[in-house]
């Protein structure tokens, strides 16, 4: 046994993010050993550069907000005044105590996992060895890869000259102006809470609008909410030729069918999407094969090209997101462990953003739902719901997509706000293949956001003609 290697393991997992660490935790409960490595400390880019982080700031944008609407409840106060190193040292510590307590750390420890921290990036010697800058090489039977994603970088002359959302969370200090080029969910987020800092903020889509693989609704209401804000919201903008500085800072220089548009900024952002995190992981040495895009490619059990090597969460390129991770993460190393082999399965996965307002999804958008089946849609207004007026948060609304066939639940779109605490609770009664009229008899509790769920459910039953008896309709029309 070569110098600093271990002895054999059952099951290495490769990265600590959500994935990594429910692997681990999963693949030694069922009797492997099971070592985890991570380049960095536990939690990957979820509680280090990620969910965490974001939702941070997005709670001092909120709390900026709300302080502007004091007086409106009788309440004295002067305008709040952001000190951004003070915020993110409050960053600092959210995501230290996330860390320390909110990632199964104590889970690993009990089932007996062996931790490999801040190892350093890891790479395959061979098909059952990996090797790590500061680690020890360790060889296993299976391995499994959740090295999740890394933020994209545009590559057009002077793409040098932006940065990413990461360097967006960790500046010292709000710049005057901010273009956000990519106004998917991430490069949203990133315009809304600086737009909250006093940031004079672009949105540069060059797709036709915002919010692509969100519902219509959903991306019209959002561009209209921000722009009410304040946010510049360029959509359609072209292709993007280069990036130049300028004496404001960056200039962004596209090309579109009316000619050359220009957009300038202190500070340039890219959100343009995720690659993935396996670039320095030698796959070749492993026979693990790739996407054109870069992406581990795997099969319905996560298993890729080498059968004894898995994957999971958003090194595979699917659905990027923290539940999906957890999810894929439980699958890959069930299979991994040798356990009885279990599929990953299509299920009702929520997403949303931290926005202001909120958003958040469910299921078929309206135009996807309309192309495969006859469907009716019912939309509550929040403007017309108790809890949303009283809190001063009328903006937005609940749309409830249901097949007029067999009343399931195909989709539901959220604007406003706790949005995406909404879509949650369309997300487990759809997962529990409730129908709308099912869904309709749910007490909500008075005056809550979730009336909106139920009200557009009983709006929805009755579009179908299902009547109900009148002390349901009358609780349905109070709330």
């Amino acid at each position: 046994m070569p110098p600093h290697e271990q002895r054999p393991l059952d099951v290495l997992v490769i990265g600590a993010g959500p994935a990594g660490v429910v692997a681990a935790v999963r693949a030694a409960r069922l009797g492997a050993r099971t070592g985890l490595v991570t380049r960095d400390a536990l939690g990957g880019m979820a509680a280090n550069d990620g969910p965490v982080p974001v939702r941070t700031l997005a709670q001092a944008a909120r709390l900026i907000r709300e302080a502007r609407h004091l007086d409106e409840y009788g309440i004295a106060a002067s305008e709040p005044l952001l000190d951004y190193r003070a915020l993110l040292a409050r960053v600092a510590e959210v995501t230290h105590d996330v860390r320390t307590h909110s990632i199964l750390r104590d889970d690993l420890e009990r089932a007996g996992v062996s931790i490999y921290e801040h190892a350093g990036t890891a790479r395959f010697v061979d098909p059952h060895t990996v090797e790590s800058e500061a680690g020890p090489r360790l060889r296993a039977r299976s391995v499994v890869i959740c090295t999740g994603g890394i933020p994209r970088r545009v590559d057009v002359p002077g793409g040098e000259l932006t940065s990413t959302h990461s360097d967006a969370w960790t500046l010292t200090e709000t710049p005057p102006s901010m273009l956000v080029i990519g106004a998917g969910a991430t490069g949203v987020q990133v315009a809304s809470i600086f737009n909250a800092f006093g940031t004079r903020v672009e949105l540069f889509e060059a797709a036709p609008r915002i919010l692509m693989t969100e519902d219509e609704d959903v991306a019209s209401s959002m561009r209209e909410a921000l722009r009410g804000l304040g946010v510049t919201v360029t959509e359609d903008g072209g292709r993007i030729d280069r990036f130049e500085q300028c004496s404001s800072g960056v200039r962004l220089v596209a090309s579109t069918g009316a000619g050359e548009r220009q957009a300038e900024a202190a500070l340039a952002v890219v959100a343009i999407g995720w690659a993935a995190g396996a670039a320095d992981l030698a796959l070749h040495a492993a026979g693990v094969e790739t996407d054109r895009r870069g992406f581990v490619t795997v099969d319905r059990y996560l298993r890729t090209s080498a059968e004894h090597v898995y994957a999971a969460g958003d090194v595979t390129g699917a659905a990027m997101l923290v539940h999906e991770a957890v999810r894929e993460g439980f699958v890959a190393a069930t299979n991994a462990a040798g356990a009885d082999a279990i599929p990953l399965t299509a299920e009702a996965s929520p997403v949303g953003s931290f926005t202001d307002p909120e958003y958040a999804s469910v299921g078929l958008t309206e135009h996807a739902a309309r192309e495969s089946r006859d469907v009716i849609v019912a939309t509550i207004r929040f403007d017309a719901l108790p809890r949303p007026i009283i809190d001063g948060r009328a903006t937005g609304f609940c749309k409830l997509i249901a097949d007029r066939e067999d009343h399931s639940i195909l989709g539901c779109h959220i604007v406003g706000e706790r949005a995406v605490e909404l879509a949650q609770v369309a997300a487990v009664a759809m997962t529990a293949g409730m129908r709308v009229e099912q869904l309709a008899l749910v007490p909500f509790s008075f005056p809550t956001y979730a009336n909106a769920l139920g009200r557009a459910a009983v709006t929805a039953a009755g579009e179908l003609g299902i009547l109900f008896p009148a002390a349901d309709t009358e609780a349905a029309a109070v709330s």
